[in-house]
């Protein structure tokens, strides 16, 4: 079977056909850097994240470029706000992408170019399409990209131009050509940041450096595009236009967008009230929860924030690792071995092969999971070992249920009773119940129970978790 991905060009599955056998070229539209990561990011993390384990899974060598977009108007305003250099801010915003995303235990990139590293590469492509007609300097020193020169514009997002055309107005202090034209190169004529160019100071456009950082790393052609929902229009179908304007030859073969993230069923927005950033979400919940609710709808579709959900991912997760409970620590197997091996396997490959649906894929593991219960049941610990190493191995394509179990169920948030804390309970309880003072165990039980710990006692002792 082949692996088919939904391709946003075609609005159709398709065969994934590498351009070269047996690798795969991926960009994926990173993060402009003047603010935390929030909850939209997240999502676009966590849907390429887990595309890219699976395609390295199946065998494929995967070239992850995913970019940081490190000047813009956004990122000199916040610096001006703050008083503080910009690069001053790009680096400690950079710093705590990193950190977020090792958090949410994302596989890092292949490549992270940042802008200001690829200002030739973006004066050279601008200079190409300056000669070919694509672009023309304006009067007031910047470089516009001309629309109508590109024939194909909107083939991506179903845009026509003309439609573009209807309700448009220049503004009297512009002097593009025409209003759908965008900017590559933005004139500077005071102290601010800038570069030296043919056309004077300025700096480039937003569009520009994706399609120069994108075709310096992977080449002029490369297989999958991705990013976020809100990217369509105008940032990939105006990469799609600069990008085959300047080489002559198709840009991206295959795009691929990631859903929406809604809070409460309503858009994310500060001005709601109800934007969030990962590390404060982080700061809640378990880093395998938020993926676990991250990854319960498919990638391109809509998902929808709330309590409700994340604590429904944490109950599921949960009844996973309780599976896994009691079970040796097992390796991770070759996964291409495991699929072989049974019929579960078999049905989550094929999911995960379906453009990548890992909740259908998630249903196949809680079937491997009543199956291993039953077997726990049982005294089958030979055949319950066995589905437990194999459980592991296919969600570690999904970033789950990569933890000891008793570590997992027993991890909380910066505001609950610490595991150090628990642990001195729980002796405290053995002593009193070896001094036979058994009101004092039943109270430090009900006390720790009161704090969302549960207590679990066995002829080899006392184990906890949290509720």
């Amino acid at each position: 079977m082949t692996i088919q991905i939904y391709n946003t060009l075609s609005r159709s599955k398709q065969d994934l056909i590498p351009l070269e056998d047996g690798k795969i070229k991926m960009y994926v539209c990173g993060m402009t850097v003047y603010d935390y990561c929030h909850l939209g990011h997240a999502r676009v993390l966590v849907a390429f994240d887990v595309i890219t384990r699976f395609l390295r899974a199946k065998g494929y060598d995967v070239t992850y470029v995913r970019n940081i977009t490190d000047i813009d108007d956004k990122i000199l305003r916040r610096a001006t706000e703050n008083g503080e250099p910009y690069e001053a801010l790009t680096a400690r915003f950079i710093e705590a992408m990193h950190e977020d995303a090792a958090r949410l235990d994302i596989l890092p990139p292949d490549q992270e170019p940042r802008a200001t590293a690829h200002i030739g590469d973006i004066i050279a492509m601008i200079t190409r399409l300056i000669a070919s007609g694509h672009a023309y300097q304006a009067s007031n020193g910047d470089v516009y990209y001309r629309v109508t020169a590109f024939a194909d514009y909107g083939k991506l997002s179903g845009k026509k131009p003309d439609e573009l055309l209807s309700g448009a107005r220049i503004a009297v202090d512009e002097a593009k050509d025409d209003p759908r034209d965008f900017a590559l190169w933005k004139a500077v004529d005071d102290d601010s940041v800038s570069w030296s160019s043919p056309w004077g100071k300025g700096r480039p456009g937003w569009h520009i450096e994706c399609s120069a950082m994108s075709t310096c790393c992977l080449g002029n052609t490369f297989d999958i595009h991705g990013g976020g929902p809100d990217l369509v229009f105008p940032h990939h179908e105006n990469e799609i236009a600069q990008s085959e304007a300047a080489t002559g030859v198709q840009y991206a073969r295959a795009w691929m967008h990631a859903g929406a993230v809604r809070v409460d069923n309503e858009k994310m927005s500060k001005s709601l009230g109800n934007f969030f950033t990962i590390r404060e979400i982080l700061d809640r919940y378990h880093t395998e929860v938020v993926r676990y609710f991250l990854i319960s709808s498919h990638y391109r579709s809509a998902i929808n924030y709330s309590e409700d959900n994340l604590q429904i991912a944490k109950q599921n997760l949960d009844r996973f690792y309780h599976a896994l409970k009691g079970l040796p620590d097992v390796a991770i197997c070759d996964y291409s071995a495991v699929v072989l091996d049974n019929d579960y396997a078999q049905r989550f490959d094929a999911a995960m092969q379906d453009d990548f649906n890992a909740p259908v894929a998630l249903a196949v593991l809680y079937d491997m999971v009543r199956e291993l219960n039953s077997a726990k049941d049982s005294g089958d610990k030979a055949r319950a070992v066995v589905l437990g190493g194999q459980l592991k191995s296919l969600a570690s394509v999904l970033g789950i249920l990569q933890l000891d179990a008793d570590a997992y169920l027993q991890a909380g948030s910066s505001d609950q009773l610490a595991a150090a804390e628990i642990e001195s309970l729980i002796a405290a309880r053995v002593q009193a119940k070896q001094d036979k003072q058994f009101a004092r165990a039943d109270e430090i039980r009900d006390s720790l129970k009161a704090q969302g710990v549960i207590l679990e006692d066995s002829r080899e002792g006392t184990t906890w978790r949290r509720e």
